[in-house]
C-alpha cells in the first residue's frame, strides 16, 4: 500500500499536475481530510508539536516523538501523507535514520531544512542556519538513506529571512545538484517573490501557503499557473480548531452552558463514523457479541449507519 502511494504521488510531483495539500496535526484532522478526496496530506510540524506535546514549533521534539506521529497517520488514512522532518533530528546518521523510520512508517516524502538546532518554525524570528555544503550533505545522505526511489526527499531552505531571496535561491540551486526531488524555498512574502522563485528553477517546487505567516495567500490556480507542483496548507486547519475550541470553552465558561454556542458541531453520527463506529457495530453484529438492548436510546445511531 505504501509502496502504491509513494508511487503515485511521486507521479504527480515530477509531471507538476498541482495539487494542493493540507495541514493534518492529529488523526481527527488527517481522517477528515482522507475522507475529503484530496491528491496528497501534510502532516505539520507546527501543529504535531503543538497538539501532541503542548509544545512550541522550536526544535523540542524528537525523532520517536514525530516518527511516531507520522505512523499513526499513515497507517489510518489511504491518502499519500507527506510529512515535516525538521531538521533531520541530529547530525548526518541521524538524518538517515530519520529517513528511513519516516519511510518504513508509511510516508510518501519528507522535508529537511537548512536551520542550525534547535530549528524555530520557519515564520517566527531568530531562525539560525548552518552553511549550504552542511545542507548539501545532510541532502546527500537522505538520498542515499531512501529505499524506495519513489520517496520524495524535499529540500527546505528558511535562508530568505537572513539572507535574502537570491541568496535562498542560490541555497536551493545546491540542494537541486545534491539530489533533492524537491525544493521548497520557505517564507517568500509576496507575490513577486513567489514568481521569482517559480522562473529560477526546472525542479519541482513546494510551497507553503500559511494563513497565520508571512507568505500571502493566493488562488491554488495563480501557483499553477506559476508552475508550482504542490502547496501545503499547514496552519489552516488548527488554528480554525482553536479558534473554535476557545469559542466553545468562553460560552462555557461565561454561560455555564452550551446550549448557546455560536460554533458548528458535527453530527453525532457523522463524528462516530468518522472514527470507526460502525466497523465496531458490524464486527459485533457479526460475532453476536452485540449487548445492545432493543430500548437502548442510542439504538437510532446504528441503524441509521446501517442505512448510510
Amino acid at each position: 500500500m505504501s509502496a502504491e502511494k509513494r508511487k503515485t504521488l511521486a507521479a504527480r510531483v515530477r509531471a507538476r499536475d498541482f495539487f494542493v495539500a493540507p495541514g493534518v496535526y492529529d488523526m481527527i484532522s488527517a481522517r477528515i481530510a482522507d475522507n475529503m478526496g484530496f491528491t496528497g496530506i501534510y502532516m505539520t510540524g507546527y501543529g504535531a508539536v503543538a497538539s501532541y506535546l503542548g509544545l512550541a514549533d522550536a526544535g523540542l521534539a524528537s525523532y520517536r516523538d514525530m516518527v511516531t506521529r507520522v505512523g499513526h497517520i499513515a497507517s489510518g488514512t489511504k491518502t499519500p501523507l507527506i510529512a515535516d522532518a525538521d531538521t533531520g533530528y541530529g547530525g548526518l546518521l541521524n538524518i538517515a535514520q530519520t529517513v528511513r523510520g519516516y519511510e518504513a512508517a508509511g510516508a510518501c516524502g519528507l522535508h529537511i531544512e537548512d536551520q542550525a538546532d534547535p530549528k524555530k518554525c520557519g515564520h517566527t524570528p531568530g531562525k539560525q542556519l548552518v552553511s549550504t555544503q552542511d545542507m548539501v550533505m545532510r541532502i546527500k545522505v537522505a538520498v542515499d538513506a531512501k529505499q524506495d526511489s519513489d520517496f520524495l526527499i524535499i529540500a527546505r531552505t528558511d535562508s530568505r529571512a537572513n539572507e535574502g531571496l537570491d541568496s535562498a535561491c542560490r541555497r536551493a540551486e545546491a540542494y537541486a545538484e545534491a539530489g533533492a526531488d524537491v525544493l521548497f524555498v520557505e517564507a517568500p512574502i509576496s507575490l513577486e517573490e513567489m514568481e521569482i522563485i517559480a522562473k529560477r528553477f526546472d525542479q519541482p517546487l513546494m510551497i507553503n501557503i500559511s494563513d497565520v505567516g508571512l507568505t500571502p495567500v493566493v488562488p491554488a490556480e495563480t501557483l499553477k499557473e506559476l508552475g508550482y507542483a504542490f502547496a501545503i496548507y499547514p496552519g489552516t486547519a488548527f488554528a480554525a480548531a482553536a479558534h473554535s475550541i476557545k469559542s466553545v470553552f468562553t460560552t462555557l465558561k461565561t454561560k455555564g452552558s452550551t446550549a448557546d454556542i455560536d460554533v458548528p458541531l458535527m453530527p453525532g453520527l457523522e463524528m462516530h463514523t468518522l472514527m470507526g463506529f460502525p466497523d465496531v457495530w458490524a464486527f459485533e453484529e457479526k460475532w453476536g457479541i452485540d449487548a445492545m438492548a432493543d430500548d437502548d436510546p442510542a439504538a437510532d445511531l446504528r441503524r441509521q449507519a446501517k442505512a448510510s
